[in-house]
Protein backbone atom coordinates (compact mmCIF):
# COMPACT_ATOMS: atom_id res chain seq x y z
CA UNK A 1 0.00 0.00 0.00
CA UNK A 2 2.86 2.48 0.59
CA UNK A 3 4.14 1.64 -2.79
CA UNK A 4 1.28 2.27 -4.29
CA UNK A 5 0.89 5.47 -2.21
CA UNK A 6 4.47 6.51 -3.56
CA UNK A 7 3.94 5.87 -7.20
CA UNK A 8 0.77 8.05 -7.26
CA UNK A 9 2.52 10.53 -5.44
CA UNK A 10 5.04 10.85 -8.02
CA UNK A 11 2.68 10.25 -10.97
CA UNK A 12 0.60 13.48 -9.54
CA UNK A 13 3.68 15.42 -8.90
CA UNK A 14 4.45 14.99 -12.46
CA UNK A 15 1.27 15.30 -13.86
CA UNK A 16 1.33 18.88 -14.76
CA UNK A 17 4.56 19.02 -16.02
CA UNK A 18 3.74 16.79 -18.54
CA UNK A 19 0.70 18.73 -19.84
CA UNK A 20 -2.87 17.23 -19.63
CA UNK A 21 -2.91 16.96 -23.55
CA UNK A 22 -0.03 14.76 -23.73
CA UNK A 23 -0.79 12.77 -21.05
CA UNK A 24 -3.89 11.99 -22.54
CA UNK A 25 -2.56 10.93 -25.95
CA UNK A 26 -0.01 8.37 -24.00
CA UNK A 27 -2.97 6.59 -22.06
CA UNK A 28 -5.16 6.60 -24.95
CA UNK A 29 -1.95 4.42 -26.24
CA UNK A 30 -1.65 2.65 -23.11
CA UNK A 31 -5.57 2.03 -22.88
CA UNK A 32 -5.81 0.83 -26.50
CA UNK A 33 -3.06 -1.79 -25.60
CA UNK A 34 -4.65 -3.03 -23.04
CA UNK A 35 -8.02 -3.26 -24.15
CA UNK A 36 -6.64 -4.92 -27.24
CA UNK A 37 -4.90 -7.64 -24.93
CA UNK A 38 -8.13 -8.06 -23.20
CA UNK A 39 -10.11 -8.91 -26.32
CA UNK A 40 -7.52 -11.20 -27.21
CA UNK A 41 -7.83 -12.93 -23.97
CA UNK A 42 -11.45 -13.05 -24.01
CA UNK A 43 -11.29 -14.32 -27.69
CA UNK A 44 -9.09 -17.10 -26.93
CA UNK A 45 -10.58 -18.16 -23.99
CA UNK A 46 -13.88 -18.42 -25.38
CA UNK A 47 -12.50 -20.32 -28.46
CA UNK A 48 -10.91 -22.99 -26.30
CA UNK A 49 -13.43 -23.72 -24.00
CA UNK A 50 -15.90 -23.67 -26.99
CA UNK A 51 -14.00 -26.90 -28.83
CA UNK A 52 -12.76 -28.60 -25.70
CA UNK A 53 -16.77 -29.25 -24.91
CA UNK A 54 -17.70 -29.54 -29.01
CA UNK A 55 -15.46 -31.42 -30.29
CA UNK A 56 -16.93 -34.38 -31.84
CA UNK A 57 -19.80 -33.92 -31.27
CA UNK A 58 -22.61 -34.59 -33.98
CA UNK A 59 -26.21 -35.41 -34.83
CA UNK A 60 -26.27 -39.13 -34.31
CA UNK A 61 -23.81 -39.38 -31.37
CA UNK A 62 -23.92 -36.49 -28.85
CA UNK A 63 -26.21 -33.56 -29.59
CA UNK A 64 -27.62 -34.06 -25.92
CA UNK A 65 -25.10 -32.63 -24.79
CA UNK A 66 -26.19 -29.04 -25.92
CA UNK A 67 -29.42 -29.73 -23.71
CA UNK A 68 -26.88 -29.35 -20.82
CA UNK A 69 -23.98 -27.52 -21.42
CA UNK A 70 -25.67 -23.60 -21.79
CA UNK A 71 -27.50 -24.41 -18.30
CA UNK A 72 -23.92 -25.63 -17.01
CA UNK A 73 -22.17 -22.19 -18.06
CA UNK A 74 -25.45 -20.47 -16.94
CA UNK A 75 -25.09 -21.93 -13.07
CA UNK A 76 -21.46 -21.38 -13.22
CA UNK A 77 -21.57 -17.49 -14.53
CA UNK A 78 -24.55 -17.10 -11.75
CA UNK A 79 -22.62 -18.43 -8.96
CA UNK A 80 -19.54 -16.74 -9.74
CA UNK A 81 -21.48 -12.99 -10.09
CA UNK A 82 -23.91 -13.82 -6.97
CA UNK A 83 -20.68 -15.02 -4.64
CA UNK A 84 -17.93 -13.16 -6.18
CA UNK A 85 -18.27 -10.05 -7.98
CA UNK A 86 -21.30 -9.14 -5.86
CA UNK A 87 -22.26 -6.82 -8.75
CA UNK A 88 -24.39 -7.10 -11.75
CA UNK A 89 -22.00 -6.85 -14.85
CA UNK A 90 -24.45 -7.60 -17.33
CA UNK A 91 -26.03 -5.11 -20.46
CA UNK A 92 -22.04 -3.56 -20.61
CA UNK A 93 -23.11 -0.68 -23.11
CA UNK A 94 -26.17 0.37 -21.40
CA UNK A 95 -23.86 0.24 -18.05
CA UNK A 96 -21.16 2.57 -19.71
CA UNK A 97 -23.47 5.08 -21.01
CA UNK A 98 -25.06 5.28 -17.00
CA UNK A 99 -21.67 5.85 -15.69
CA UNK A 100 -21.22 8.69 -18.10
CA UNK A 101 -24.31 10.74 -17.70
CA UNK A 102 -25.30 9.39 -13.83
CA UNK A 103 -21.61 8.23 -12.35
CA UNK A 104 -19.24 10.91 -13.75
CA UNK A 105 -17.78 7.90 -15.81
CA UNK A 106 -16.99 5.82 -13.18
CA UNK A 107 -16.72 2.12 -13.97
CA UNK A 108 -16.06 -0.37 -11.06
CA UNK A 109 -12.58 -1.58 -11.10
CA UNK A 110 -13.59 -4.91 -11.19
CA UNK A 111 -15.02 -4.27 -14.77
CA UNK A 112 -11.86 -4.37 -16.10
CA UNK A 113 -11.56 -8.44 -15.41
CA UNK A 114 -15.15 -9.65 -14.11
CA UNK A 115 -16.66 -9.71 -17.61
CA UNK A 116 -14.06 -11.72 -19.28
CA UNK A 117 -14.24 -14.47 -16.99
CA UNK A 118 -18.20 -14.28 -16.57
CA UNK A 119 -18.76 -14.20 -21.02
CA UNK A 120 -16.35 -17.01 -21.20
CA UNK A 121 -18.17 -19.18 -19.07
CA UNK A 122 -21.50 -18.28 -20.68
CA UNK A 123 -20.56 -18.26 -24.19
CA UNK A 124 -18.00 -20.85 -24.09
CA UNK A 125 -20.50 -23.63 -22.78
CA UNK A 126 -22.98 -22.62 -25.46
CA UNK A 127 -24.50 -19.08 -24.08
CA UNK A 128 -26.28 -17.17 -27.74
CA UNK A 129 -24.67 -13.59 -27.01
CA UNK A 130 -21.67 -12.52 -28.17
CA UNK A 131 -18.36 -11.24 -26.08
CA UNK A 132 -18.58 -7.94 -27.46
CA UNK A 133 -20.02 -5.77 -24.78
CA UNK A 134 -18.32 -7.60 -22.31
CA UNK A 135 -15.13 -6.51 -23.88
CA UNK A 136 -16.57 -2.96 -24.41
CA UNK A 137 -17.13 -2.67 -21.05
CA UNK A 138 -13.62 -4.22 -19.92
CA UNK A 139 -12.14 -1.82 -22.12
CA UNK A 140 -14.22 1.12 -21.11
CA UNK A 141 -13.13 0.11 -17.22
CA UNK A 142 -9.91 0.19 -17.91
CA UNK A 143 -9.68 3.71 -19.64
CA UNK A 144 -12.22 5.15 -16.84
CA UNK A 145 -9.84 3.20 -14.20
CA UNK A 146 -6.53 4.76 -15.37
CA UNK A 147 -8.31 8.23 -15.84
CA UNK A 148 -9.24 8.47 -12.09
CA UNK A 149 -6.34 7.01 -11.22
CA UNK A 150 -4.76 10.55 -12.95
CA UNK A 151 -6.86 11.98 -11.14
CA UNK A 152 -8.01 13.66 -14.61
CA UNK A 153 -11.03 15.90 -14.79
CA UNK A 154 -14.53 14.61 -16.08
CA UNK A 155 -14.23 15.38 -20.13
CA UNK A 156 -10.87 13.50 -19.98
CA UNK A 157 -12.10 10.41 -17.70
CA UNK A 158 -14.97 10.02 -20.19
CA UNK A 159 -13.06 10.27 -23.10
CA UNK A 160 -10.71 7.60 -22.13
CA UNK A 161 -13.59 5.11 -21.69
CA UNK A 162 -14.37 5.97 -25.00
CA UNK A 163 -10.74 5.23 -26.20
CA UNK A 164 -10.93 1.91 -24.57
CA UNK A 165 -14.38 0.88 -26.30
CA UNK A 166 -12.89 1.99 -29.24
CA UNK A 167 -9.97 -0.01 -28.71
CA UNK A 168 -12.24 -2.98 -27.82
CA UNK A 169 -13.79 -2.81 -31.26
CA UNK A 170 -11.07 -2.35 -32.82
CA UNK A 171 -8.71 -5.26 -31.17
CA UNK A 172 -11.99 -7.45 -31.62
CA UNK A 173 -12.43 -7.29 -35.44
CA UNK A 174 -9.47 -5.23 -36.37
CA UNK A 175 -11.33 -2.76 -37.86
CA UNK A 176 -9.92 0.97 -36.28
CA UNK A 177 -12.02 2.93 -38.33
CA UNK A 178 -15.05 1.34 -36.97
CA UNK A 179 -13.89 1.37 -33.71
CA UNK A 180 -13.95 4.75 -33.58
CA UNK A 181 -17.47 5.50 -35.18
CA UNK A 182 -18.41 3.11 -32.92
CA UNK A 183 -17.71 5.09 -29.83
CA UNK A 184 -19.08 8.35 -31.81
CA UNK A 185 -22.82 6.35 -32.68
CA UNK A 186 -23.00 4.27 -29.23
CA UNK A 187 -21.71 6.21 -26.86
CA UNK A 188 -22.03 9.49 -28.31
CA UNK A 189 -19.28 11.02 -27.75
CA UNK A 190 -18.66 14.60 -29.74
CA UNK A 191 -15.98 14.28 -32.25
CA UNK A 192 -14.12 17.49 -31.65
CA UNK A 193 -10.03 18.36 -32.12
CA UNK A 194 -9.93 16.80 -28.83
CA UNK A 195 -11.10 13.38 -28.78
CA UNK A 196 -10.37 12.39 -32.11
CA UNK A 197 -6.66 12.16 -31.92
CA UNK A 198 -6.97 9.96 -28.71
CA UNK A 199 -9.16 7.89 -30.36
CA UNK A 200 -7.21 7.57 -33.03
CA UNK A 201 -4.36 6.35 -31.01
CA UNK A 202 -6.23 3.83 -29.06
CA UNK A 203 -8.17 1.91 -32.12
CA UNK A 204 -4.97 1.73 -34.21
CA UNK A 205 -3.07 0.57 -31.47
CA UNK A 206 -5.66 -1.93 -30.67
CA UNK A 207 -5.94 -2.82 -33.85
CA UNK A 208 -2.33 -3.36 -34.52
CA UNK A 209 -1.81 -5.32 -30.95
CA UNK A 210 -5.09 -7.36 -33.10
CA UNK A 211 -2.41 -8.83 -35.61
CA UNK A 212 0.05 -9.21 -33.57
CA UNK A 213 -1.79 -11.68 -31.45
CA UNK A 214 -3.91 -12.98 -33.69
CA UNK A 215 -2.92 -12.34 -37.09
CA UNK A 216 -5.41 -13.71 -39.71
CA UNK A 217 -8.00 -15.34 -36.79
CA UNK A 218 -10.06 -12.39 -36.17
CA UNK A 219 -13.37 -13.26 -35.89
CA UNK A 220 -14.15 -12.67 -39.52
CA UNK A 221 -12.00 -12.10 -42.06
CA UNK A 222 -13.20 -12.31 -45.89
CA UNK A 223 -12.17 -10.53 -49.01
CA UNK A 224 -14.77 -9.92 -51.78
CA UNK A 225 -13.97 -10.21 -55.17
CA UNK A 226 -15.56 -9.12 -58.29
CA UNK A 227 -17.14 -5.65 -59.34
CA UNK A 228 -19.93 -4.02 -58.04
CA UNK A 229 -23.37 -4.85 -60.06
CA UNK A 230 -25.87 -1.44 -60.50
CA UNK A 231 -28.79 -3.18 -61.35
CA UNK A 232 -28.81 -5.00 -57.86
CA UNK A 233 -29.37 -1.77 -56.05
CA UNK A 234 -33.41 -2.37 -55.86
CA UNK A 235 -32.59 -5.49 -54.07
CA UNK A 236 -30.23 -3.94 -51.64
CA UNK A 237 -32.58 -1.48 -50.75
CA UNK A 238 -35.29 -4.15 -50.60
CA UNK A 239 -33.04 -5.93 -48.37
CA UNK A 240 -32.01 -2.78 -46.15
CA UNK A 241 -35.94 -2.47 -45.34
CA UNK A 242 -36.32 -6.08 -44.54
CA UNK A 243 -33.47 -5.68 -42.44
CA UNK A 244 -34.84 -2.51 -40.39
CA UNK A 245 -38.20 -4.88 -39.56
CA UNK A 246 -36.35 -7.75 -38.62
CA UNK A 247 -34.35 -5.25 -36.59
CA UNK A 248 -37.53 -3.71 -34.76
CA UNK A 249 -38.72 -7.13 -34.05
CA UNK A 250 -35.56 -8.29 -32.54
CA UNK A 251 -35.10 -4.84 -30.35
CA UNK A 252 -39.06 -5.04 -29.15
CA UNK A 253 -38.94 -8.90 -28.32
CA UNK A 254 -35.50 -8.55 -26.66
CA UNK A 255 -36.72 -5.60 -24.21
CA UNK A 256 -39.90 -8.01 -23.69
CA UNK A 257 -38.28 -11.67 -23.07
CA UNK A 258 -35.70 -9.94 -20.71
CA UNK A 259 -38.62 -8.00 -18.87
CA UNK A 260 -40.58 -11.53 -18.51
CA UNK A 261 -37.29 -13.11 -17.08
CA UNK A 262 -36.92 -10.23 -14.74
CA UNK A 263 -40.37 -10.90 -13.15
CA UNK A 264 -39.31 -13.96 -11.87
CA UNK A 265 -38.26 -13.35 -8.67
CA UNK A 266 -36.56 -16.98 -7.58
CA UNK A 267 -33.26 -16.57 -9.44
CA UNK A 268 -32.40 -20.28 -9.73
CA UNK A 269 -36.03 -20.97 -11.23
CA UNK A 270 -34.71 -18.03 -13.74
CA UNK A 271 -31.85 -19.50 -14.28
CA UNK A 272 -33.40 -23.16 -14.56
CA UNK A 273 -36.01 -21.97 -17.07
CA UNK A 274 -33.62 -19.98 -19.49
CA UNK A 275 -31.06 -22.50 -19.52
CA UNK A 276 -34.40 -25.27 -20.40
CA UNK A 277 -35.28 -23.14 -23.40
CA UNK A 278 -31.82 -22.29 -24.36
CA UNK A 279 -30.73 -25.98 -24.48
CA UNK A 280 -33.93 -26.86 -26.13
CA UNK A 281 -33.29 -24.42 -29.07
CA UNK A 282 -29.43 -24.98 -29.73
CA UNK A 283 -30.46 -29.25 -29.90
CA UNK A 284 -32.93 -27.95 -32.43
CA UNK A 285 -30.58 -25.17 -33.98
CA UNK A 286 -26.93 -26.04 -33.00
CA UNK A 287 -25.61 -22.99 -34.83
CA UNK A 288 -27.32 -20.72 -31.85
CA UNK A 289 -24.58 -22.57 -29.66
CA UNK A 290 -22.18 -19.64 -28.82
CA UNK A 291 -21.50 -16.57 -30.82
CA UNK A 292 -22.71 -17.88 -34.20
CA UNK A 293 -19.47 -16.57 -36.59
CA UNK A 294 -19.04 -19.97 -37.20
CA UNK A 295 -21.99 -20.20 -38.94
CA UNK A 296 -21.53 -16.61 -40.68
CA UNK A 297 -18.25 -18.26 -42.10
CA UNK A 298 -20.09 -20.97 -43.98
CA UNK A 299 -22.68 -18.65 -45.60
CA UNK A 300 -19.24 -16.44 -46.57
CA UNK A 301 -17.35 -19.77 -48.31
CA UNK A 302 -20.49 -21.35 -49.94
CA UNK A 303 -20.86 -24.06 -47.59
CA UNK A 304 -24.19 -23.43 -45.86
CA UNK A 305 -25.39 -26.85 -46.47
CA UNK A 306 -22.75 -27.72 -43.42
CA UNK A 307 -25.22 -25.30 -41.47
CA UNK A 308 -27.80 -28.10 -41.12
CA UNK A 309 -25.72 -31.24 -41.11
CA UNK A 310 -25.17 -31.26 -37.06
CA UNK A 311 -28.47 -30.55 -36.73
CA UNK A 312 -31.84 -33.25 -36.85
CA UNK A 313 -32.75 -32.24 -39.70
CA UNK A 314 -29.85 -32.94 -41.43
CA UNK A 315 -31.56 -35.83 -43.74
CA UNK A 316 -33.18 -33.04 -45.48
CA UNK A 317 -30.82 -30.67 -46.21
CA UNK A 318 -31.35 -31.00 -49.88
CA UNK A 319 -35.18 -29.98 -49.93
CA UNK A 320 -35.23 -26.13 -50.61
CA UNK A 321 -38.03 -25.91 -48.34
CA UNK A 322 -36.44 -27.10 -45.55
CA UNK A 323 -33.56 -25.30 -45.81
CA UNK A 324 -36.33 -21.89 -45.74
CA UNK A 325 -37.88 -22.90 -42.88
CA UNK A 326 -34.47 -23.57 -41.00
CA UNK A 327 -32.57 -20.31 -42.28
CA UNK A 328 -36.01 -18.52 -41.62
CA UNK A 329 -36.08 -20.40 -37.38
CA UNK A 330 -32.71 -18.85 -37.27
CA UNK A 331 -33.73 -15.50 -37.84
CA UNK A 332 -37.05 -15.76 -35.83
CA UNK A 333 -35.91 -17.53 -32.55
CA UNK A 334 -32.69 -16.42 -32.54
CA UNK A 335 -33.52 -13.28 -30.28
CA UNK A 336 -35.49 -16.55 -27.64
CA UNK A 337 -32.25 -17.83 -27.17
CA UNK A 338 -30.37 -14.67 -26.78
CA UNK A 339 -32.65 -13.36 -24.29
CA UNK A 340 -32.94 -16.50 -22.76
CA UNK A 341 -29.07 -16.53 -21.98
CA UNK A 342 -28.80 -12.99 -20.54
CA UNK A 343 -32.07 -12.88 -18.85
CA UNK A 344 -31.68 -16.34 -16.64
CA UNK A 345 -28.37 -14.92 -15.88
CA UNK A 346 -25.56 -15.40 -18.69
CA UNK A 347 -23.01 -12.42 -19.47
CA UNK A 348 -23.23 -11.03 -22.90
CA UNK A 349 -24.31 -8.66 -25.59
CA UNK A 350 -26.28 -8.47 -28.41
CA UNK A 351 -23.57 -7.63 -30.99
CA UNK A 352 -23.12 -11.28 -32.48
CA UNK A 353 -26.57 -12.28 -32.50
CA UNK A 354 -27.17 -8.54 -34.46
CA UNK A 355 -24.60 -9.98 -36.99
CA UNK A 356 -26.09 -13.74 -37.10
CA UNK A 357 -29.56 -12.86 -37.77
CA UNK A 358 -28.13 -10.12 -40.45
CA UNK A 359 -26.09 -12.43 -41.97
CA UNK A 360 -28.63 -15.32 -41.97
CA UNK A 361 -31.85 -12.55 -43.32
CA UNK A 362 -29.06 -11.24 -45.97
CA UNK A 363 -28.89 -15.31 -47.16
CA UNK A 364 -31.96 -15.73 -46.95
CA UNK A 365 -33.43 -13.09 -49.12
CA UNK A 366 -30.88 -13.62 -51.88
CA UNK A 367 -31.60 -17.18 -52.48
CA UNK A 368 -35.77 -16.75 -52.30
CA UNK A 369 -34.71 -13.82 -54.90
CA UNK A 370 -33.16 -16.26 -56.93
CA UNK A 371 -35.77 -19.14 -56.63
CA UNK A 372 -38.80 -17.53 -57.32
CA UNK A 373 -37.38 -13.98 -58.93
CA UNK A 374 -35.47 -15.84 -61.08
CA UNK A 375 -32.33 -13.09 -60.54
CA UNK A 376 -28.52 -14.26 -59.86
CA UNK A 377 -27.75 -12.70 -56.53
CA UNK A 378 -24.06 -12.86 -54.86
CA UNK A 379 -24.64 -14.89 -51.70
CA UNK A 380 -21.86 -13.89 -49.66
CA UNK A 381 -22.48 -10.20 -50.64
CA UNK A 382 -25.68 -10.30 -49.20
CA UNK A 383 -24.81 -12.24 -46.26
CA UNK A 384 -22.44 -9.59 -45.23
CA UNK A 385 -24.66 -6.58 -46.49
CA UNK A 386 -27.69 -8.27 -44.62
CA UNK A 387 -25.48 -7.80 -41.63
CA UNK A 388 -24.37 -4.08 -41.92
CA UNK A 389 -28.34 -3.87 -42.15
CA UNK A 390 -29.27 -5.68 -39.02
CA UNK A 391 -26.61 -3.41 -37.18
CA UNK A 392 -27.61 -0.32 -38.89
CA UNK A 393 -31.26 -0.90 -37.69
CA UNK A 394 -30.76 -2.70 -34.32
CA UNK A 395 -28.03 -0.27 -33.12
CA UNK A 396 -29.00 2.67 -35.08
CA UNK A 397 -25.67 3.00 -35.87
CA UNK A 398 -25.32 2.74 -39.71
CA UNK A 399 -22.11 4.01 -39.85
CA UNK A 400 -20.43 1.95 -37.58
CA UNK A 401 -22.10 -1.05 -40.00
CA UNK A 402 -20.36 0.60 -42.90
CA UNK A 403 -17.29 0.98 -41.66
CA UNK A 404 -17.16 -2.38 -40.09
CA UNK A 405 -18.15 -4.53 -42.61
CA UNK A 406 -16.25 -2.46 -45.04
CA UNK A 407 -13.14 -3.13 -43.18
CA UNK A 408 -13.42 -6.71 -42.08
CA UNK A 409 -13.82 -7.32 -45.79
CA UNK A 410 -10.25 -5.90 -46.34
CA UNK A 411 -11.55 -2.92 -49.09
CA UNK A 412 -14.77 -0.89 -50.01
CA UNK A 413 -15.79 -3.30 -53.12
CA UNK A 414 -19.06 -3.14 -50.89
CA UNK A 415 -19.30 0.27 -50.11
CA UNK A 416 -22.30 1.35 -52.62
CA UNK A 417 -24.85 -1.51 -51.10
CA UNK A 418 -23.60 -1.19 -47.73
CA UNK A 419 -24.45 2.25 -47.54
CA UNK A 420 -27.83 1.42 -49.64
CA UNK A 421 -28.83 -1.29 -47.11
CA UNK A 422 -27.78 0.28 -44.24
CA UNK A 423 -29.41 3.64 -44.52
CA UNK A 424 -32.29 2.07 -45.78
CA UNK A 425 -32.75 -0.49 -42.56
CA UNK A 426 -32.13 2.48 -40.38
CA UNK A 427 -34.64 5.23 -41.67
CA UNK A 428 -37.23 1.84 -41.43
CA UNK A 429 -36.72 1.14 -37.56
CA UNK A 430 -36.55 5.04 -36.93
CA UNK A 431 -40.04 5.22 -38.40
CA UNK A 432 -41.17 3.25 -35.64
CA UNK A 433 -38.56 3.73 -32.88
CA UNK A 434 -36.61 6.84 -31.87
CA UNK A 435 -33.39 5.06 -29.79
CA UNK A 436 -31.42 1.91 -30.53
CA UNK A 437 -31.91 -1.15 -27.91
CA UNK A 438 -28.89 0.48 -25.99
CA UNK A 439 -30.02 3.43 -25.25
CA UNK A 440 -34.47 3.34 -25.06
CA UNK A 441 -34.18 2.24 -21.29
CA UNK A 442 -31.71 4.85 -20.56
CA UNK A 443 -33.80 7.61 -22.44
CA UNK A 444 -37.37 6.96 -21.15
CA UNK A 445 -35.33 7.03 -17.31
CA UNK A 446 -34.07 10.71 -18.04
CA UNK A 447 -30.33 8.83 -17.93
CA UNK A 448 -29.42 9.14 -22.07
CA UNK A 449 -26.36 11.71 -22.78
CA UNK A 450 -26.72 13.00 -26.76
CA UNK A 451 -24.72 15.06 -28.88
CA UNK A 452 -26.48 18.02 -27.54
CA UNK A 453 -24.44 19.20 -24.94
CA UNK A 454 -27.23 21.33 -23.63
CA UNK A 455 -29.64 18.06 -23.02
CA UNK A 456 -25.61 16.21 -21.82
CA UNK A 457 -25.77 18.76 -18.97
CA UNK A 458 -29.01 18.38 -18.02
CA UNK A 459 -28.66 14.87 -18.25
CA UNK A 460 -25.44 14.81 -15.99
CA UNK A 461 -27.44 17.25 -13.41
CA UNK A 462 -28.63 15.29 -10.16
CA UNK A 463 -31.32 18.15 -9.77
CA UNK A 464 -31.84 16.46 -6.11
CA UNK A 465 -29.45 17.24 -4.60
CA UNK A 466 -29.45 20.95 -5.22
CA UNK A 467 -33.19 20.81 -3.26
CA UNK A 468 -33.13 23.23 -0.43
CA UNK A 469 -34.95 21.95 3.04
CA UNK A 470 -33.44 24.59 5.40
CA UNK A 471 -36.77 26.64 4.82
CA UNK A 472 -38.54 26.81 8.61
CA UNK A 473 -41.82 25.87 8.15
CA UNK A 474 -44.83 27.13 9.43
CA UNK A 475 -48.65 25.86 9.78
CA UNK A 476 -51.72 27.25 8.76
CA UNK A 477 -52.83 28.02 12.35
CA UNK A 478 -49.82 29.83 13.69
CA UNK A 479 -50.54 33.36 14.78
CA UNK A 480 -48.97 36.37 13.20
CA UNK A 481 -47.41 36.93 15.97
CA UNK A 482 -45.63 33.18 16.07
CA UNK A 483 -44.71 33.98 12.24
CA UNK A 484 -42.43 37.22 13.19
CA UNK A 485 -40.84 34.93 15.90
CA UNK A 486 -39.88 32.23 13.14
CA UNK A 487 -38.89 35.29 10.36
CA UNK A 488 -36.25 36.35 13.00
CA UNK A 489 -34.80 33.03 13.11
CA UNK A 490 -34.63 32.41 9.45
CA UNK A 491 -32.09 33.24 6.65
CA UNK A 492 -34.79 33.22 4.07
CA UNK A 493 -37.22 35.35 2.97
CA UNK A 494 -39.83 31.97 2.40
CA UNK A 495 -41.65 29.79 4.44
CA UNK A 496 -44.01 26.56 3.45
CA UNK A 497 -47.33 26.06 5.15
CA UNK A 498 -47.95 22.60 5.92
CA UNK A 499 -50.18 21.11 8.11
CA UNK A 500 -49.89 18.12 11.11
CA UNK A 501 -48.52 15.68 8.59
CA UNK A 502 -46.01 17.50 6.42
CA UNK A 503 -48.69 18.30 3.64
CA UNK A 504 -47.70 21.75 1.98
CA UNK A 505 -50.98 23.76 1.68
CA UNK A 506 -49.15 26.86 0.87
CA UNK A 507 -46.88 29.51 1.23
CA UNK A 508 -46.19 32.69 2.85
CA UNK A 509 -43.48 35.17 1.76
CA UNK A 510 -41.41 38.01 3.45
CA UNK A 511 -42.79 40.68 0.93
CA UNK A 512 -46.45 39.22 1.96
CA UNK A 513 -45.84 40.52 5.76
CA UNK A 514 -43.75 42.99 5.45
CA UNK A 515 -46.24 45.79 5.83
CA UNK A 516 -47.85 44.48 8.25
CA UNK A 517 -45.29 42.29 10.54
CA UNK A 518 -44.75 45.38 12.92
CA UNK A 519 -48.44 46.08 13.62
CA UNK A 520 -48.10 44.12 16.95
CA UNK A 521 -52.28 44.72 17.26
CA UNK A 522 -52.43 42.23 14.41
CA UNK A 523 -50.16 39.55 16.08
CA UNK A 524 -52.77 37.91 17.96
CA UNK A 525 -55.75 38.50 15.46
CA UNK A 526 -54.06 36.94 12.82
CA UNK A 527 -53.27 33.84 10.86
CA UNK A 528 -51.27 32.63 8.50
CA UNK A 529 -53.91 30.37 6.11
CA UNK A 530 -55.24 34.23 5.61
CA UNK A 531 -51.93 35.29 4.50
CA UNK A 532 -50.90 31.99 2.38
CA UNK A 533 -50.83 32.19 -1.31
CA UNK A 534 -50.99 28.64 -3.23
CA UNK A 535 -47.41 28.23 -5.14
CA UNK A 536 -47.93 28.39 -8.86
CA UNK A 537 -46.91 24.77 -9.75
CA UNK A 538 -45.07 22.38 -7.49
CA UNK A 539 -42.39 19.63 -8.59
CA UNK A 540 -42.90 15.58 -7.62
CA UNK A 541 -39.60 14.41 -6.41
CA UNK A 542 -39.85 12.11 -8.81
CA UNK A 543 -39.51 13.68 -12.09
CA UNK A 544 -36.64 14.15 -14.30
CA UNK A 545 -34.76 17.51 -14.98
CA UNK A 546 -36.83 18.46 -18.69
CA UNK A 547 -39.87 18.51 -16.65
CA UNK A 548 -38.56 20.78 -13.49
CA UNK A 549 -37.18 22.88 -16.16
CA UNK A 550 -40.50 23.05 -17.94
CA UNK A 551 -41.99 23.90 -14.83
CA UNK A 552 -40.05 27.03 -14.09
CA UNK A 553 -40.86 28.28 -17.53
CA UNK A 554 -44.51 27.97 -17.44
CA UNK A 555 -44.74 29.37 -14.23
CA UNK A 556 -42.21 32.25 -14.73
CA UNK A 557 -41.54 31.27 -10.71
CA UNK A 558 -37.69 31.41 -9.56
CA UNK A 559 -38.46 28.84 -6.47
CA UNK A 560 -40.92 26.03 -6.50
CA UNK A 561 -42.00 23.24 -3.76
CA UNK A 562 -40.79 19.87 -4.19
CA UNK A 563 -42.81 17.39 -2.82
CA UNK A 564 -42.64 13.16 -2.17
CA UNK A 565 -46.24 11.58 -3.05
CA UNK A 566 -47.60 15.11 -1.87
CA UNK A 567 -45.51 15.58 1.20
CA UNK A 568 -43.31 18.56 1.53
CA UNK A 569 -39.67 17.73 0.85
CA UNK A 570 -37.93 22.01 0.66
CA UNK A 571 -37.82 24.38 -2.27
CA UNK A 572 -36.00 24.01 -5.76
CA UNK A 573 -34.12 27.33 -6.84
CA UNK A 574 -33.76 27.99 -10.45
CA UNK A 575 -30.90 30.65 -10.16
CA UNK A 576 -29.25 27.31 -8.43
CA UNK A 577 -29.96 24.79 -11.44
CA UNK A 578 -28.54 27.51 -13.23
CA UNK A 579 -25.14 28.10 -10.66
CA UNK A 580 -25.02 24.13 -11.27
CA UNK A 581 -25.80 24.00 -14.95
CA UNK A 582 -22.71 26.39 -15.86
CA UNK A 583 -20.48 24.55 -13.59
CA UNK A 584 -21.75 20.97 -15.16
CA UNK A 585 -21.03 22.69 -18.64
CA UNK A 586 -17.44 23.94 -18.30
CA UNK A 587 -16.28 20.02 -18.01
CA UNK A 588 -17.99 19.79 -21.55
CA UNK A 589 -15.95 22.58 -23.05
CA UNK A 590 -13.52 21.71 -25.67
CA UNK A 591 -10.67 23.12 -23.41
Amino acid sequence: MFRNRFFRRIFHKNLFEIGQVKLVYFLSLVVGLLSAVAAALLKYSIHFTHKILTEGITAESGSYLYLVYPLIGMLMTFLFVRYIVKDNIGHGISRILFSISRKKSHLKTHNTWTSIIASTLTIGFGGSVGAEAPIVLTGSSIGSAIGRFFKLNYKNVTLLIGCGAAGAVSGIFKAPIAGIVFTLEILMLDLTTSSIVPLLISSVTAATVAYFLMGDKVLLSFNVVGAFNISNIPWYLLLGVISGLVSLYFSKMTLFLEERYNEIKNSYLRLFLGGIVLGGLIYLFPPFYGEGYDTIMLLLQGNSDLIIHNSIFSHYSNSFLVIILFMSGLVLLKVIASSSTNGAGGVGGIFAPTLFIGGINGYLVAIVLKKFVNIDLPDNRFVLVGMAGMMAGVMHAPLTAIFLIAEITGGYNLLIPLIITSTAAYITIRSFEKHSIYHVQLANTGDLITHDKDKAVLTRMNWKREIETDLLKVKPSDTLGVLVKIIARSKRNLFPVVDEYNILEGVVSLDDVREIMFQQELYATTFVKDLMTIPPSYIDKKENIETVMEAFRKTGAWNLPVLDDGYYVGFISKSRIYSTYRELLVEFSEE
